[in-house]
């Protein structure tokens, strides 16, 4: 079985594009820290370690990620794009934090099970999914409290 740095290696030689120490250190940060990503708070990470890696640069590794089927793309809040690596083996579903942004990934059976049950019922294939829940942290909703 492939890794995902493997497949990612495959498939850009499949777009012909040619191998990049930086494109390559760029992915591999990103599926080692396995979390969502704006492009700016990749690019910021990324600086800190190495002042060579440009914004531009960044972005087009995401996307690419992207369209080889390794990260998905998502807007959870208004206009901001956030990049996920992919994770074939298991469902999650988000909780959004509306004040500072924090991403809380969960899995709830009951709630699969639920979905199952209610596509059923009007003879509904499912093909995939995604949950978000919109509202405020543990740690924003003590900032709110006098």
């Amino acid at each position: 079985m492939f890794s995902n740095l493997q497949k990612f290696v495959q498939c850009k030689a499949a777009k012909g594009l040619k191998s990049s120490q930086k494109r390559l250190a760029i992915i591999e940060y990103f599926l080692k820290k396995d979390r969502h990503f704006t492009t700016e708070q990749l690019y910021y990470e990324l600086k800190k370690i190495n002042q060579k890696f440009s914004y531009s640069t960044v972005y087009r590794s995401l996307k690419l990620l992207a369209d080889c089927g390794l990260a998905s793309i998502s807007h959870f809040e208004k206009g901001v794009t956030r990049f996920e690596p992919i994770h074939t083996h298991e469902h999650h579903d988000h909780l959004i934090c509306v004040e500072c942004g924090r991403i809380i990934e969960f899995t709830n059976q009951n709630i699969e099970k639920s979905q199952k049950k209610i596509a059923g019922r009007y003879n509904f294939q499912i093909r995939y999914h995604k949950l978000e829940l919109y509202g405020l942290c543990e740690n924003c909703l003590k900032k709110d409290k006098p």
